[in-house]
């Protein structure tokens, strides 16, 4: 393996702990500032901003994210990388039954100051 895919490989780690954790600080520091979520179903989240008042929504309503992502293919290429991940979450709303969801995801990578950073991310997550 080589040291730009364990770099990755931690990144999605860091992303998976710092959600459970509600440390949004921590996952804006993963992501491009021109970052793009692609959401079935919904228009695009452009740009950290985006995402950060989405998440700020999630944190005051007190739900919680959790889940468990597997790496199932990472390729690397010179500074951009993709990696093809199978995603499942729970999402436990404080005064609502857990939703579960899964699915395929594909994530485009940016090397930015020495470090990946995500610039796009699609997922196929759907009710489990």
């Amino acid at each position: 393996m080589t040291s730009d895919e364990r770099e990755i490989r931690e990144l999605v780690s860091t992303w998976m702990a710092a959600t459970r954790d509600g440390d949004l600080d921590t996952v804006l520091t993963l992501m491009a500032d021109d970052v793009v979520f692609l959401v079935a179903g919904r228009e695009p989240m452009v740009g950290k901003d985006d995402y950060a008042a989405a998440a700020r929504t999630i944190a005051q309503s007190r739900t919680t994210i959790d889940g468990r992502s597997d790496i199932r293919e990472i390729a690397v290429h010179g500074d951009i990388a993709y990696i093809r991940t199978w995603l499942e979450v729970l999402v436990t709303p404080a005064d609502g039954a857990p939703m579960r969801r899964k699915g395929h995801t594909l994530s485009v990578l940016r090397k930015e100051r020495g470090h990946w950073v995500i610039a796009r991310d699609a997922n196929l997550l759907a009710p489990a």
